[in-house]
């Protein structure tokens, strides 16, 4: 950003009236790169620039920033960019009405998937990372709107 200020959408800050509402906040190594990830290729609205970038996406917001050291209301914690791999604790899941459509729309915008949309019985899903590689569940329900659910694996049940 230069000495300008940047643009802000006030009627989009997520700032409930009453009660509370669930942003994700996403540390991002370049802020510019995962704003227009989540703006122009999911078709996020950008509610403010950045320091931190705001996009509303769908009915939730994603708010990104660099992350940095502590800070009095967090003393002893860093906030430091995701180091992508094969193991997450975490993911971003996105819940869609056509999961074919979304799929070729986002894969044709530069969408990273790990896999084509996969039957699973309950639903049909798949995965894509992000820019800093956070994984993104894209699932649209299907068999579990008529009460059927995913079989359960060997290796899931105790045992």
């Amino acid at each position: 950003m230069t000495g300008r200020q940047p643009k802000i959408d006030l009627e989009n800050i997520p700032a409930p009236a009453e009660g509370l509402l669930v942003t994700h906040f996403l540390i991002v190594r370049n802020v510019a790169r995962s704003r227009a990830f989540y703006a122009d290729v999911l078709g996020g609205q950008v509610v403010l620039e950045e320091n931190p970038c705001i996009v509303k996406l769908a009915n939730s917001w994603i708010i990104m920033n660099p992350g940095g050291g502590p800070t009095p209301d967090k003393p002893d914690i860093a906030v430091v960019p995701y180091e992508p791999s094969n193991e997450v604790s975490s993911f971003l899941n996105l819940r869609v009405a056509d999961i074919d459509a979304c799929y070729r729309d986002w894969k044709a915008k530069g969408a990273d998937f790990v896999t084509e949309p996969i039957d699973r019985g309950a639903e049909v899903r798949c995965y894509m990372r992000d820019p800093d590689g956070y994984l993104i569940e894209v699932g649209q329900a299907t068999g579990m709107l008529e009460g059927k659910f995913a079989k359960k694996r060997p290796e899931d049940l105790p045992g």
